[in-house]
């Protein structure tokens, strides 16, 4: 049974934080950067690990795992920066999602995704777009637009 918003194939980029598999949208993904000089922010989210220099523009960066209240990124050779462009109430916001490495890009079939587990009524999983199906295991598909609220981003001082 496929989950009813996703009616075609679509390309996801996978990503791993700790030991679970997540993927989002290609079309989402504006590039992938080795990990770099990141600049601390004073008085923002233990889950914003600070900006950096993308190009001449700031670019916010988010620990992944943080923002999912695993520890905090490790900072590996294999550690990257997932930069994303996210939808926010009409706007193009554009962050770095701070991942422990980038597996590969994947196709998924509709029939192979599976609805988001609901897991209680406290538990907000509207971020999760469906359980993907790669190689016998679970991949979490984000719906990168949900992740952030549009109260966190308008703290991180984003001008869209």
């Amino acid at each position: 049974m496929s989950v009813a918003g996703i009616t075609e194939t679509v390309q996801y980029l996978t990503f791993k934080l700790s030991d679970e598999v997540f993927a989002l949208d290609v079309a989402k993904v504006r590039e992938i950067l080795e990990i770099t000089n990141i600049t601390k922010v004073p008085q923002t989210p233990e889950f914003m690990r600070g900006v950096i220099n993308l190009r001449g523009s700031v670019v916010p960066v988010i620990d992944m795992r943080l923002k999912f209240g695993m520890s905090a990124t490790e900072q590996t050779v294999n550690t990257c920066i997932i930069v994303v462009e996210i939808n926010m109430d009409g706007d193009t916001v554009v962050l770095g999602a701070l991942a422990d490495s980038v597996q590969e890009v994947v196709e998924m079939e509709p029939a192979s995704i599976e609805a988001a587990p609901h897991i209680g009524t406290k538990l907000n999983t509207d971020f999760i777009k469906g359980m993907g199906k790669v190689d016998n295991r679970f991949v979490m598909i984000l719906d990168i637009d949900r992740v952030f609220s549009s109260d966190e981003l308008t703290d991180l001082g984003q001008d869209a």
